[in-house]
C-alpha cells in the first residue's frame, strides 16, 4: 500500500486514537497517525496519515481549520463543553445583538488561555490528566486568529455558527470566553470540523467506507499522494545522473542536479522528483545546495 493522507469522517464518539485504531485494523498496517486530536463528541474532518506519510503529521498540525459550531449560553462547565461538569448556570437576558456584537470582538488577533481539560503538556503532563486529578493550573495565553465568523443562527440560549481559524484554537475556549464577555456565561454543546488545511469534509469519507473499499481493493482511491501537501511549492526533477545520492539522501547541487533552472526567488523549499515521475521529497535551499527537509521515497 503506498503512502499517503487518508480524509477521514470522524463520528462522534470515537476518539481520534480509535479511529487509528481502528485503521489500523481495516488496513493491517503499523505505520499511521492523526493529524491533530478531535474531541470525542466532536465530528468531521481528521486527515489520517500512512506509511511515511507520518512525516508529514506535525506540518499537518500547523494549518488553518474551518469549524461548525452551536455554542449553549447561560452555563458553565469545567470542559467549556456540555459534557463537562457543570460549575454555573445564569439567566440569558442578552438580546441577539448584544450576542453579535461581543462575538465580532473575538474575530482577528487575540490572546486565547486553553483549556485545562486539553492535550497540552505542562511539566510532561498533560493538561487533561491533570484536570481529571483535581488540579487545575495557570495556563499561558496563546496569540491565534479568527479568520472569519459567520453567525447562521442566534435563538437564545444557542447560537449556530461557523469559525475559520489558526492553529492551535479552542473552539470550546472561545465558546467559554464570549459567555463571560456577556456576563452570561457558555459552553460548546455541538462541534463539526469542516476543513483541515486543504483537507475538506465533503471530500471526508467514513470508517465504514474505508473498510468497503479496502474490501474491494479499490483503498488507493482514498489515500491523496504525501506530495500534493505540497502543491504550493515549485516542482524540480532530478537528473539521472544524480538519481543515487538523492535516493541515498545526499545534498544535491542546484545548477547541475536538476532540469532546467531554479528561479533562486520562487521559494526557499522544492519538491523533488526522480525523471520517473516519483517523488523524492520536499528539499530546501541552503545556497548552491539543496538540502532534504523531508524524504518520502519509496522503492516500489
Amino acid at each position: 500500500m503506498k503512502s499517503g493522507i487518508i480524509n477521514i469522517y470522524k463520528e462522534k464518539g470515537f476518539t481520534s486514537f480509535d479511529v487509528v485504531a481502528k485503521l489500523r485494523g481495516i488496513l493491517h498496517i503499523k505505520k499511521i497517525g492523526h493529524t491533530g486530536t478531535l474531541d470525542p463528541q466532536a465530528s468531521g474532518v481528521l486527515p489520517i496519515c500512512i506509511g511515511k506519510a507520518t512525516k508529514v503529521s506535525s506540518m499537518l498540525l500547523d494549518t488553518d481549520k474551518s469549524y461548525d459550531v452551536t455554542m449553549l449560553l447561560g452555563r458553565s462547565t469545567d470542559t467549556y463543553d456540555i459534557w463537562g461538569k457543570t460549575i454555573e448556570e445564569r439567566e440569558v437576558s442578552c438580546t441577539p445583538q448584544e450576542v453579535q456584537d461581543v462575538i465580532d470582538t473575538f474575530v482577528g488577533e487575540i490572546e486565547q488561555v486553553p483549556p485545562m481539560y486539553s492535550a497540552i503538556k505542562v511539566n510532561g503532563k498533560k493538561l487533561y490528566e491533570l484536570a481529571r486529578a483535581g488540579k487545575v493550573i495557570e495556563r499561558k495565553s496563546r496569540r491565534i486568529t479568527i479568520y472569519n465568523e459567520e453567525t447562521h443562527s442566534i435563538k437564545l440560549p444557542r447560537v449556530k455558527m461557523s469559525i475559520d481559524c489558526s492553529k492551535g484554537t479552542y473552539i470550546r475556549s472561545l465558546c467559554n470566553d464570549i459567555g463571560e464577555k456577556l456576563g452570561c456565561l457558555g459552553c460548546m454543546e455541538e462541534l463539526t470540523r469542516t476543513r483541515a488545511g486543504i483537507f475538506k469534509i465533503e471530500d471526508a469519507l467514513l470508517l465504514s467506507e474505508i473498510e468497503e473499499l479496502t474490501r474491494n481493493d479499490r483503498i488507493e482511491e482514498a489515500i491523496l499522494p504525501v506530495d500534493e501537501i505540497f502543491s504550493s511549492y515549485p516542482k524540480c526533477d532530478i537528473l539521472d545522473s544524480f538519481k543515487k545520492m538523492s535516493i541515498n539522501g545526499a545534498k544535491l547541487p542546484v545548477e547541475n542536479a536538476v532540469e532546467g533552472k531554479i528561479n533562486q526567488n520562487e521559494s526557499n523549499f522544492y519538491r523533488l522528483y526522480l525523471m520517473d515521475g516519483t517523488f523524492l521529497g520536499l528539499y530546501r535551499r541552503d545556497g548552491s545546495m539543496l538540502v532534504p527537509e523531508k524524504m518520502f521515497y519509496e522503492d516500489i
